[in-house]
């Protein structure tokens, strides 16, 4: 499968350790010189600019789906490639996934967590099928990541599930794993209680 886009899921916040910045900043900046468009939320702080600016600083595509209330509270960045506005957030989800070849996420709080929940949950129904890579930076989702292998280990999901993520260190490796895993089987759901 070539890769073209790849939606990032990422936190808002401004408030953030560096090396989270830095991270973002990177992963855009390796995107646009892989010639990969990127897909985010749309919003104008936190690791969402970074990985925004990191794409359009280095002459990549950055693509923005935001819903109107946030563009009516100016929380959209405003020199994105694109910006598609929806009517609402559930909207903004299905359009992000609908828009991508792949999934990343970085670090980020409650939305970033239920945004990567969700699309592992659409591939575990065969929804999605496409690449989906943890960024554990700084061992951030280490507790997330022992939780969805207790899931597993516990039979909350099944066991070829766990095959559904994978986990990268770095922006560089997240690029690799995205272009390595397979296509997921849709016939795969048939097994969940295995």
């Amino acid at each position: 499968m070539s890769i073209r886009s790849i939606c990032v899921y990422c936190a808002s916040s401004s408030r953030v350790d560096a090396c989270y910045t830095q991270a973002a900043y990177s992963l855009g900046t390796l995107m646009a010189r892989e010639g990969i468009s990127l897909i985010t939320g749309g919003g104008c702080q936190g690791l969402m600019r970074a990985v925004e600016d990191g794409a359009l600083d280095n002459e990549g595509k950055a693509i923005g789906v935001i819903p109107q209330f946030m563009v009516e509270q100016q929380w959209h960045h405003t020199a994105l490639s694109e910006t598609h506005i929806t009517p609402d957030m559930h909207s903004r989800k299905q359009l992000m996934a609908k828009l991508s070849d792949a999934v990343i996420a970085l670090p980020g709080g409650c939305g970033t967590m239920e945004e990567l929940c969700e699309i592992i949950t659409w591939k575990q129904l065969g929804l999605y099928l496409n690449p989906i890579v943890i960024l554990n930076i700084n061992g951030y989702y280490d507790h997330l990541i022992q939780q969805l292998e207790r899931a597993v280990d516990e039979h909350f999901m099944g066991k070829i599930h766990s095959k559904i993520w994978s986990v990268a260190s770095t922006p560089r490796e997240a690029l690799q794993q995205v272009n390595d895993m397979p296509v997921w089987n849709p016939e795969i759901r048939k097994y969940a209680a295995l």
